[in-house]
This record gives C-alpha cells, sequence and structure tokens, in this order.
C-alpha cells in the first residue's frame, strides 16, 4: 500500500497526505485530516519512518538488548519492558547478546544506524562501542547491572542488593545457626558484585564470617553447573554447611540437583536461599527462600528512566520471601 493510493481514495495531494500524517496542522483543514485519516484506515497504510527518523535523528524504536534470554529472570523483565514501551508509543526490539562484547556492538552498531530512541542494556559488558556512546549517554539504560564503563550521566534500574542481601544475611544467622556458604557467578557484573561483597561483609557483621572453602564460583560456566559444581564441592568438606546462598535462582536450581542427586538424605536439613524468584519458581522449585524481585515494576521504571532529563537512579523495592 502507498502514499499515493491514499491521496487517491482521500481526493486529495501527496503532499497533503504527508502533512497530515507528520501532524503538519496549519496546512490543512480538520476535514481534509479526517477524509485522509479515513483513508488510512480503510486502506490499512502504515507510512514508512526512514525519512522522518532520518529527519528528527530518532525513531519509535527502543531496543532492549539482554545479556542471557535463557535466564528466566531477564525474560521476566524483558516482558515487563515491552508491555510499558508499547504503552509509552514505542516499539521494542529484543536482542541476546549471550554476554559477548563483539556481539553487544554488533547491536549497538546496527540499533544506532536505525535511529533508535533509547537503548536498554539489561546485563551490559564492557565494550568498545558501549565506551563511544558513553560520551553522549541520552539514550543509554543500564538495567539491573551499573554501567561497565565510565559514565558521567548514567541512568540505571535496578534493586538496592546491597540492602537484600543484608535481610538474606540476618535471616541466616537468625534460622540457620552453623557454617554457611555462598555460591555466586562472575563478580564483573556489578550486581553480582554487589551481592557478593555485601553478602560476605554482614556475615562479618554479625559474627559468622565465611571461610574461603565455602565461597565458590565458576568462571565460564552458566549458573546452573556453578550451582551443581559449588555444592558438590562444599558438601565435600569435613564439615559441611548447614545453608548455602546462592546470588541467583538458576544457581540454586544446580545446587538442589546436586543435593537431590548425592546427599538425599540431607535434601531437607540444607537450606538453599536463591536471589530472583523468577516466575518459575512457584512451578519448579516451591522450596526455595529467597529475594524476590518486583519484575512487573520495572517496565514503568524503564520508560522514566528513558525520559529522563539527566541521571537517574531507580531503586525498585524488592520482597524477603523467607520462611
Amino acid at each position: 500500500m502507498s502514499i499515493a493510493e491514499v491521496a487517491a481514495r482521500a481526493g486529495v495531494s501527496i503532499a497533503t497526505v504527508s502533512r497530515v500524517i507528520n501532524g503538519v496542522s496549519s496546512k490543512f483543514s480538520a476535514a481534509t485530516q479526517d477524509r485522509v485519516m479515513q483513508a488510512v484506515a480503510n486502506l490499512g497504510y502504515r507510512p514508512t519512518v526512514a525519512g522522518r527518523s532520518l529527519r528528527s535523528g530518532q525513531s519509535r524504536l527502543v531496543a532492549v538488548l539482554a545479556s542471557n534470554l535463557a535466564n528466566p529472570s531477564m525474560a521476566a523483565i524483558a516482558a515487563a519492558a515491552e508491555v510499558a514501551l508499547r504503552k509509552a508509543g514505542y516499539v521494542m526490539v529484543l536482542c541476546d547478546t549471550h554476554d559477548q562484547p563483539e556481539l553487544q556492538d554488533e547491536y549497538l552498531l546496527e540499533m544506532t544506524s536505525h535511529y533508535a530512541r533509547g537503548l536498554v542494556l539489561l546485563g551490559a559488558v564492557d565494550s568498545p562501542q558501549l565506551a563511544r556512546l558513553a560520551q553522549r549517554p541520552g539514550q543509554l539504560v543500564f538495567v539491573n547491572r551499573r554501567s561497565p564503563v565510565p559514565l558521567s550521566q548514567a541512568r540505571f534500574v535496578g534493586i538496592d542488593n546491597l540492602a537484600a542481601v543484608q535481610t538474606v544475611a540476618q535471616w541466616m544467622a537468625d534460622h540457620c545457626p552453623g557454617k554457611l556458604a555462598l555460591l555466586h557467578g562472575d563478580v564483573r557484573s556489578s550486581a553480582t558484585r554487589e551481592r557478593v561483597d555485601g553478602f560476605l561483609g554482614a556475615c562479618r557483621s554479625l559474627g559468622q564470617p565465611l571461610e574461603k572453602a565455602c565461597i565458590r564460583t565458576g568462571p565460564g560456566l552458566s549458573h546452573l553447573e556453578i550451582g551443581f559444581e559449588g555444592m558438590r564441592k562444599v558438601m565435600a568438606l569435613k564439615r559441611p554447611p548447614v545453608a548455602v546462598f546462592c546470588t541467583s535462582d538458576l544457581i540454586a536450581y544446580g545446587a538442589h540437583r546436586c543435593l537431590r542427586e548425592n546427599h538425599p538424605d540431607l535434601l531437607e536439613q540444607v537450606r538453599l536461599v536463591g536471589f530472583d524468584h523468577s516466575p518459575l519458581n512457584t512451578w519448579v522449585a516451591p522450596w526455595l527462600t529467597g529475594i524476590r524481585v518486583p519484575y512487573g515494576e520495572y517496565g514503568d521504571a524503564i520508560v522514566r528512566a528513558l525520559h529522563a532529563d539527566g541521571p537517574v537512579e531507580i531503586l525498585l523495592p524488592y520482597q524477603w520471601d523467607g520462611a
């Protein structure tokens, strides 16, 4: 369907159709506008945005670059973002960077070439193109992980990880007297780093410092594998832990499987504490205690950050799902 067909149906010139669609209200009457819009609706015409984007330097596109869409927590945030962005008049493009700097840069270059209105990085990694965009940060919104490159006007949406893990540490001190363990992902992620440092610091303050052998990770491994392998190692200690804090629910899933397969007699005795409470938990992990992240609130917060005139930090409220 072309603009010429709309003009013919409405009985006006192509230039008039263009002015109506682009909102140049001083150039046509209300009756003409009604005829053109009726023709647009009847013919199902959708104008190309390429020329308009070129003129304005922006489009309705907002790109969400997620570091791992296989993670149900990231998928839940992306879904909330899509709903809120659509209500705000945007069209979301979703990309999975797989935590790879080269792929992140490829998507950043492609989306900037399409004059994307915003670039939402749901788990950013350091990369050359991101460092260049940091010089003009108006498009960038960082979600869950803070900017891995220096940024003068950061826009961030997440939760207060330090306060959350202090809640975890206090609960474990009150309900799980004995040796504690920590299983965590890559600390190059600011979210993971905050959770690890905050939890270890809180445990020291509470008089329950963790032994080095009880702190496990696995660079290059998936969170499920980190949980399984980390749990296998801490359970092999002469005195295994009575409770284990996992910095993501996926790590807790792996730890639980290790217990179920290798120590079924201890499955009810070793408490696992997670962080996320992804939508899957109700179905696959009702046994998991932990921090509940408000996924439904991320979408509106991302839009607010995108519209902010300058730097902004939006910390969403978490809930403790302890028993």
